[in-house]
């Protein structure tokens, strides 16, 4: 309390003299440390820095606690507690960047170090990287009043990205609303942006192409999947979907983000002005790290104009190790042994969005080795990868996945992969192919494993075929990793457990873990994404009642017989791991 009173009198900008005596004299570096500091030279680049930013640049150790060093966070810590302001992490998911910018003026922002974080109807938060700073506080209380303003310390590296960044959103989508950009109705949007697409880019267009390319690198660092833009009555909604589920970005004019989807549209090489029509493309891009990115592209007219949604095939994801997708032990041993197979069908099973292609992409490419010809037909290609020969289906030139598959045949192929199993044709070359002492790799929308047999009976395949060809079927789900920072233990809902693991026995664990929320996370509770699986390789018992024409309920009666364990036991074998929560494996598996 001394040193804010000591402080508080005047208002004064912190530098690294002051930073450094006052981290002396509380005991956490050395006079030797000090000096050190003192007598560095700095670069060019670095005198920009804040002070904090610069002591943290030597990793000195923590002299009251010597086993850490003075990283930036620890140091932001021990300035808010010297100022008596709590630390402020900032959460770019959940800022409302219209509102935010609005509080004040850019230039005054930048002048004093601070920035608008929260705006509640009664105060608003302010950040700051200069806690002693508080002279701009009455001109900005006056132009708030009545609301109140709460100050927070910010770490300088957020305040300086968010400031820059906030304020070129807020401008770009306040200038694309400029009245002589694009009449109400977007008459002129694509006329404007295929300008724009020549060298000399219009000036009002700019403001478009900037919004694009944030929302793209934003969604890079968030880690999203996927990018829906949705149109609705007056504004425009920004979604990412991060680990499965979907978090709003950012609302914006109906206008604005019809020029964005053009922008988007011209960019995958898309018919700009067909908006009647669904319509897929792709588009190349680099992430930040520098890696090739595809992403595809799929529009689909709604109500109130055309949604768009991007699906991002990040490298780094497609292509995994069977550790990092979640197969262990028996489950890796027995789907190695199925791929060795030289001929016959293997089936992956699940929704939209399981990771259906990524278990595929990460088998083939061990499968691809320089002895055997993988060949692929998929809708549209995934990722483009060496090892491969990738073939995409084009309905424009009627080359569907059937005339794909026959075309496939005679280029001598030993794997097959077919991107998906939709009618009875593709269903049919698929097994033609697998008789003829192929190896194919498929993937069929179904609910779990045993229910693709009866699906493939149902697009009009014979029993004796399905037989004779299926190896083996994967059901997969990804359900949310627990975040390892703020797990906690918590007692177990008996009842919901019964409810998972019903017929099953299985030893109900005494506690497990439920999700809490930090920083690290973004306060969801949950980090990433670990695969569940449902294998059932096709034994002679299996064959037999298949070839009879058995029921579904006759299937999984063999498959239990067998120890088969469905989605749900494999899920509750997560759980008693601490890997997830039993609500996670409620909300994704099939109950049956």
């Amino acid at each position: 309390m001394q040193a804010q009173a000591k402080f508080a009198s005047f208002s004064f900008s912190i530098d690294v003299t002051w930073c450094l005596e006052q981290l002396q004299k509380d005991g956490r570096i050395t006079e030797r440390d000090k000096l050190f500091i003192q007598t560095t030279h700095r670069q060019k680049d670095q005198l920009k820095w804040h002070p904090l930013q610069w002591v943290a640049n030597f990793n000195l150790k923590d002299q009251l606690n010597p086993a850490t060093t003075l990283t930036l966070n620890r140091l932001c810590q021990w300035l808010a507690e010297k100022a008596e302001v709590p630390l402020f992490v900032i959460d770019p998911l959940k800022a409302d960047v219209a509102a935010l910018t609005s509080v004040m003026s850019q230039e005054f922002a930048v002048r004093n170090h601070i920035l608008a974080i929260e705006v509640h109807s009664d105060r608003i938060l302010i950040g700051t990287d200069q806690p002693f700073l508080t002279e701009w506080q009455n001109n900005l209380e006056r132009s708030l009043a009545p609301r109140k303003i709460e100050r927070v310390l910010l770490n300088p590296e957020q305040l300086q990205r968010y400031l820059v960044e906030y304020y070129q959103v807020s401008r770009a989508v306040s200038s694309s609303q400029n009245p002589s950009a694009f009449d109400r109705d977007n008459k002129g949007v694509e006329a404007l942006l295929q300008l724009g697409d020549t060298q000399n880019p219009d000036a009002n267009d700019q403001h478009i192409v900037k919004l694009v390319d944030w929302v793209l690198q934003f969604a890079f660092e968030q880690g999203a999947s996927d990018i829906h833009l949705e149109p609705r009555k007056d504004k425009g909604k920004v979604r990412f979907r991060i680990d499965g589920v979907l978090h709003t970005i950012y609302n914006m004019p109906a206008n604005t983000l019809t020029a964005v989807i053009s922008r988007i549209k011209i960019l995958g090489r898309m018919n700009v002005a067909e908006k009647r029509k669904p319509q897929d493309g792709r588009l190349k891009t680099r992430t930040p790290k520098g890696q090739e990115t595809e992403l595809r592209l799929s529009t689909l007219p709604t109500a109130f104009g055309e949604k768009l949604v991007m699906r991002i095939f990040d490298p780094e994801v497609l292509v995994r190790s069977f550790q990092q997708l979640g197969f262990e032990g028996h489950l890796l041993q027995s789907w190695q042994q199925l791929t060795q197979h030289s001929h016959g069908i293997i089936l992956v099973t699940g929704p939209t969005g399981s990771g259906k292609t990524t278990t595929l992409y990460s088998s083939l490419k061990q499968l691809a080795t320089e002895q055997v010809n993988v060949c692929t037909i998929e809708d549209p290609i995934e990722m483009l990868e060496p090892s491969f020969n990738q073939m995409q289906v084009n309905p424009n030139i009627e080359l569907g996945f059937a005339d794909g598959v026959r075309a496939l045949m005679r280029q001598d192929p030993d794997i097959i992969m077919v991107g998906e199993i939709r009618d009875h044709d593709t269903a049919n070359m698929a097994i033609q192919a697998a008789l003829t002492g192929h190896l194919v790799l498929s993937t069929l929308h179904t609910n779990d494993a045993p229910s693709s047999l009866t699906r493939l009976h149902d697009l009009g395949v014979q029993p004796f075929l399905t037989a004779a060809t299926i190896l083996g079927v994967l059901a997969q789900r990804l359900v949310r990793r627990l975040c390892p920072h703020c797990k906690q233990q918590t007692a177990i809902n008996e009842q919901e457990w019964e409810h998972l693991t019903f017929d099953y026995m299985m030893d109900m664990p005494t506690t497990m873990y439920k999700a809490v929320g930090c920083e690290v996370c973004r306060q969801t509770g949950y980090k990433g994404r670990v695969g569940i699986y449902e294998f059932m390789p096709v034994s002679l018992e299996l064959k037999s009642i298949i070839s009879a024409n058995g029921t579904l309920d006759h299937l999984r009666a063999q498959a239990k017989k067998e120890g088969i364990e469905p989605l749900r036991i494999a899920g509750a074998r997560k759980v008693i791991e601490g890997m997830t929560t039993l609500e996670e494996v409620l909300r994704v598996v099939p109950l049956n």
